[in-house]
């Protein structure tokens, strides 16, 4: 299975493994400003949501992991959205020489994830703008659905169309702002040319990708048929590993940690990141596997913290993934 997917499999390359090879490949570069790197290397804020950290706090810790980027990709990780609040966000994290992505959640009105309760979708998707742009952020996260939108009562298309139209109907505001919207391909909802197709219809001048490498194959697609579907469109990323395996009923697969799976992060950071300048932001996650929320967190700020180690040693050896390396692949690292 994992041959037909155009994905490459060995265990002889566990994260231990990964991780030893970072100091080597980091020794064969020249130190770098943090402005001088092509790609700036962050996490996803829902990677340790089980802290509970807001604000300044997330940023401090991702300062104390010598990153340069952080992704808030639900308001409510901001803390209060007043402007006293939001700016002392920014602030921080000027201060810390560290540049914010905004996100929000699902803004497809018809998709099951949409909050029925609060307020409009243009509502939400007008307020989210406005707090990346209070933050200093040029784009804004967000997402349509789930896998759950392609088995319910409306065909996909449907929902895609919903988007289309809400995301046409704050034009006008986004552009004003000067903040792009970020579209995720997320948790199976759909492939990369079903994503291509929201931006093309909506505007490239207003919406583009949220590339994210852990869910394609929720949707049974390759990531690097998603990296090449959307790399043209991509302003920021999640970046998970992967593992697919054979399974009694045929295949299965599963997010796993960085270095544990099949997706050549290498490879993908060459091809994706460097040339567009877009961060790597890593979403380092585990509760899907059935895991808390709290062992989740844990597990995925372990990581963060083991590849930059050494002062930023582990970050600038993934900034330099044209380094001459193996791909890395593997799974079971712990």
């Amino acid at each position: 299975m994992a041959g037909s997917l155009g994905v490459s499999y060995s265990s002889n390359m566990l994260r231990r493994k990964f991780l030893q090879t970072l100091p080597a490949a980091a020794a064969a570069m020249t130190t770098a400003s943090a402005e001088e790197v092509p790609v700036k290397l962050g996490f996803d804020t829902y990677s340790v949501r089980a802290f509970k950290w807001k604000g300044t706090q997330l940023l401090d810790y991702a300062a104390g992991l010598k990153l340069d980027t952080i992704q808030f990709s639900a308001l409510g990780d901001y803390g209060p959205l007043d402007a006293q609040n939001l700016q002392k966000v920014k602030d921080r994290a000027a201060q810390l020489g560290i540049s914010i992505d905004s996100g929000m959640g699902c803004i497809c009105e018809s998709a099951k994830a949409f909050g029925k309760n609060g307020p409009p979708a243009r509502q939400q998707l007008i307020e989210g703008l406005k707090v990346a742009k209070a933050v200093g952020s040029r784009s804004m996260r967000c997402y349509m659905g789930s896998s759950e939108d392609r088995l319910g009562p409306l065909p996909i298309e449907a929902h895609m169309e919903n988007t289309i139209k809400v995301f046409r109907s704050v034009r006008a505001e986004a552009m004003d702002l000067g903040v792009k919207i970020a579209l995720e391909n997320h948790s199976g909802d759909m492939q990369a040319r079903e994503v291509k197709t929201i931006i093309e219809e909506a505007g490239k001048d207003l919406v583009a990708a949220c590339l994210d490498t852990g869910n394609p194959i929720w949707c049974v697609e390759d990531p690097f048929v998603t990296l090449e579907t959307l790399a043209p469109y991509v302003i920021t990323t999640h970046v998970r590993d992967s593992v697919v395996f054979e399974d009694a009923r045929g295949a299965a697969g599963q997010w796993v940690a960085l270095g544990d799976g099949n997706v050549d992060l290498v490879r993908f950071v060459r091809r994706a990141a460097v040339p567009q300048a877009v961060p790597a932001i890593v979403d380092a996650t585990g509760d899907h596997h059935r895991a808390s929320a709290a062992h989740a967190a844990v597990s995925g700020s372990r990581f963060l913290e083991s590849v930059s180690e050494d002062a930023g040693v582990g970050v600038r050896a993934l900034r330099g993934a044209g380094q001459e390396r193996s791909p890395v692949y593997g799974r079971d690292g712990d």
